[in-house]
């Protein structure tokens, strides 16, 4: 009898802790003391259960990108939101766009009331998952003019968790308090795609929503990428490499042929002679018109960002001189790479920029690489699809990457 008795006690127990449990996960508001009688609750059912690893009821601290401290439950988020430049595209990159329950305005081509200044560039994140994003209620209007998380829509989409990238603490602790679920900030840094504060975001992600080898696979791959490149040019005398200027960065409604940069993330890793070299800032900024003439006869070569083609054809319709200085495209040495600065940065397509300019540059060093295989192996890794055509077929890239025909193409 004493042997039944505890048999029976101990699934009394068993019982009792199933209840409470289950009272926890249907709870839709938890205070920070209920919080932190889950967590206590959750960490002796593990140890009750003796699991080598943390499962999904599992609750850990994390630091987001700006400093915050979180408290989150990885992967048992089910109806999640993106908001803020560049979250929704970071979040494809990791997540399961499945689980989203609502996504910007400007993410969803069957609304006619919307942001629509970037619907001719491509942006892979959206050709990969158009047919998701367009059946999702509205999470806010997003776009460049969208400046404030609009929480009242947030919270119509029911969210259970925020992937922001509002970078104001302030205003994030703001907004997580008024919804009442965790929102993580993420941020791309001055590098995008190579940048440590990307890669780091990819990681955050990938650990919220308990898909940290996917994201160590991603940022592996960057890290992989980038090293390649720089491996095979690391070696060539500067004696041999060719000048070359880059123009059409930044902004995409005003950037145009005297938007460059001395410090152009792609030429630093591919080992590419910058023509650009004595401004007093780096970053992307504007040179004045004489000093671009000036620079004239040392540009061997010529990238234009296809960002900047909408801008740069009424100017050369009003002064079909204006490249004339340049002694690359008197030469026929001006090429195209694809626009990747559209809310926010592609940060595939800038990957595979580096990638093209590299080839152009140092043809010997990447004659193995075709540009149009590489793009696709590189959106399959990020986003699981192959999406040259898709890319290529964009009325704002041209057709892709391709050397430009001086004599008719801004005609």
């Amino acid at each position: 009898m004493k042997i039944n008795k505890a048999i029976i006690s101990i699934l009394s127990a068993v019982i009792a802790l199933s209840l409470v449990m289950t009272g926890c996960s249907a709870g839709k508001t938890v205070t920070k003391t209920e919080t932190a009688t889950v967590t206590k609750t959750v960490t002796e059912t593990k140890t009750i259960t003796g699991g080598p690893n943390p499962t999904e009821s599992t609750p850990i601290k994390v630091t987001d990108m700006v400093g915050r401290e979180l408290s989150i439950t990885p992967g048992s988020y089910k109806n999640i939101v993106c908001i803020g430049a560049g979250a929704l595209r970071m979040y494809s990159y990791i997540g399961d766009v499945s689980l989203l329950s609502g996504v910007e305005d400007i993410d969803n081509s069957t609304l006619s009331d919307r942001p629509k200044m970037f619907d001719s560039v491509a942006r892979p994140y959206v050709l990969a998952n158009a047919e998701v994003f367009n059946k999702l209620p509205s999470c806010g209007v997003g776009g460049p003019n969208a400046q404030a998380a609009e929480a009242e829509k947030i919270l119509s989409c029911g969210p259970d968790l925020v992937i922001s990238e509002y970078e104001d603490v302030e205003k994030e602790n703001a907004l997580q308090q008024q919804l009442g679920v965790p929102v993580v900030t993420v941020k791309y840094g001055a590098g995008g795609v190579f940048d440590k504060a990307f890669k780091d975001s990819l990681l955050l992600i990938g650990t919220v929503l308990n898909e940290s080898k996917k994201a160590d696979d991603l940022v592996a791959f960057i890290n992989s990428e980038e090293a390649e490149i720089t491996k095979r040019t690391k070696d060539i005398a500067d004696a041999d490499k060719p000048s070359v200027y880059i123009c059409g960065l930044g902004n995409w409604g005003t950037t145009n042929h005297l938007m460059t940069a001395q410090n152009y993330n792609s030429f630093n890793i591919a080992n590419v002679k910058n023509v650009v070299t004595d401004l007093a800032t780096n970053g992307i900024q504007k040179i004045d018109e004489e000093k671009f003439v000036a620079l004239g006869d040392k540009m061997d070569i010529m990238f234009i960002d296809a960002a900047a083609v909408k801008n740069i054809k009424p100017l050369y319709s009003e002064d079909p001189t204006m490249f004339d200085s340049c002694k690359a495209w008197k030469d026929g040495n001006v090429y195209l790479e694809m626009a990747y600065n559209a809310y926010y940065t592609n940060a595939e397509i800038a990957l595979i920029n580096t990638w093209y300019i590299a080839k152009i540059v140092y043809p010997e060093q990447f004659k193995d690489i075709d540009i149009t295989a590489k793009t696709n192996e590189v959106t399959q890794k990020f986003l699981g699809k192959n999406l040259a055509d898709a890319i290529f077929a964009k009325p704002s890239s041209f057709g892709g990457y391709q050397k430009i025909n001086t004599e008719s193409f801004f005609k």
